[in-house]
């Protein structure tokens, strides 16, 4: 029988899983089972783009991963029974349930509202396509001079305030921040940063906690207000709340602990990668949330998975960073170069340059996903039977 390969969720680290495992794996001996809610992939780096009112590429999965010998299972994940080896999930029919004998958990993360009362009710977010759309409607229904207060300090919530600002020049958009504006940057970043928010008309109101979101704006813990018409809430992210409600080892916060190779430590047949792993990096530093932690964990995955399969030798985690690519709207951004472990180094690159750098990035990570797919669906019907589970690279 067929080694039962099933990847949960279709994001830039499911779905590179996904194309990598069908690289590594021959398909006379495994069977790679993708499940995923949404029929597309979306690209969740670009989704302020989206809210701001700009059309992203559609890119439906079962065409990204048409001869590739990946099945694309459209359904919601519910439930993971890791002592059964199964997962339950439910679609166009009903519930039903998937067995697996390995799993790849690649749920990802949403929104975090960190128990802050009315952020459910009254605010907005871009942590998925279906939010980033409804953030959208709502900018759009906005008259001039309408106001909009964007909650956060951190990659998502710059992203989101300065592209909002620049497609929409009539509003009063302002930010709130926990921190300093960019306090993680270097000197040369965080000035360019406060240089783009003047340009732009942003209001920033840095070291501020909001306790509470309301219809009408948010009420700091100081007691002050800020009115706004419209909050985007973009103060963190939180893991699907699948993996706690299993028997698998996770961390406080819901994420699961694993190795060095992507391999949960209490169940050696479930792997997790991207946002829902707690997982170091080559310098044994913790990987942060991000789509520069994501791709490569879920590489390393694939890659540990073929290889126990056929005996080969386990890849090393070479997982490091290089640089925090931010963009400010459309045609400036920062890109703050890092060390390995994700602290920032003296050097930036500022303006258009950094944008074109970033848009390079988007563009690779995107890319990451349909070149495997389609590189591997040319290629794979020429690889012989006789190489059993393996194939190069």
């Amino acid at each position: 029988m067929k080694h039962q390969i099933v990847v949960l969720g279709a994001g830039y680290t499911g779905a590179n899983a996904a194309a990598r495992l069908a690289r590594r794996l021959h398909p006379a001996d495994t069977e790679i089972t993708l499940v995923n809610a949404d029929p597309e992939f979306v690209e969740r780096v670009r989704l302020h783009q989206l809210a701001a009112g700009q059309d992203l590429k559609p890119r439906a999965l079962t065409d990204l991963f048409a001869g590739t010998g990946v099945r694309v299972r459209l359904a919601r994940v519910t439930a993971v029974d890791v002592e059964a080896r199964s997962v339950a999930v439910v679609d166009g029919d009903g519930p039903g349930e998937i067995a697996y004998d390995t799993l790849v958990y690649a749920l990802g993360s949403a929104v975090a509202d960190h128990g802050v009362p009315g952020v459910a009710e009254h605010a907005h977010d871009i942590a998925g396509k279906q939010s980033a759309l409804r953030l959208r409607e709502r900018l759009g229904d906005l008259a001039a001079g309408g106001t909009v207060l964007v909650v956060g300090g951190g990659l998502t919530s710059i992203e989101a305030v300065t592209e909002i600002a620049e497609s929409r020049p009539d509003l009063e958009v302002a930010l709130a921040a926990r921190g300093g504006l960019g306090d993680w940057l270097s000197e040369k970043a965080r000035s360019h940063l406060r240089d783009t928010f003047d340009r732009l008309g942003i209001t920033v109101h840095e070291h501020t906690d909001i306790a509470r979101v309301e219809a009408t704006g948010a009420v700091t813990a100081g007691g002050s207000t800020i009115p706004a018409q419209v909050t985007v809430w973009t103060a963190g992210f939180a893991v699907h709340p699948v993996a706690a409600a299993t028997a698998l080892q996770v961390s406080a916060t819901g994420q699961i602990v694993v190795d060095d190779t992507m391999r949960s430590v209490s169940h050696p047949d479930v792997y997790a990668v991207g946002d829902a792993a707690l997982a170091s990096g080559a310098s044994g530093t913790p990987l942060r949330m991000s789509c520069a932690s994501g791709v490569p964990s879920a590489y390393l995955a694939a890659d540990a998975i073929a290889a126990r399969l056929t005996g080969r030798r386990l890849p090393e985690n070479k997982i490091g960073y290089t640089g925090q690519c931010i963009s400010l709207g459309r045609h400036d951004a920062v890109v703050q170069w890092v060390t390995p472990d994700d602290q920032p180094k003296p050097s930036a690159l500022t303006g258009r340059t950094a944008a074109r750098v970033k848009e390079i990035v988007c563009r690779s990570a995107a890319w990451s996903v349909t070149q495997q797919a389609t590189t591997w669906a040319r290629r794979r019907h020429t690889i012989p039977a006789e190489e059993s589970l393996a194939t190069t690279a």
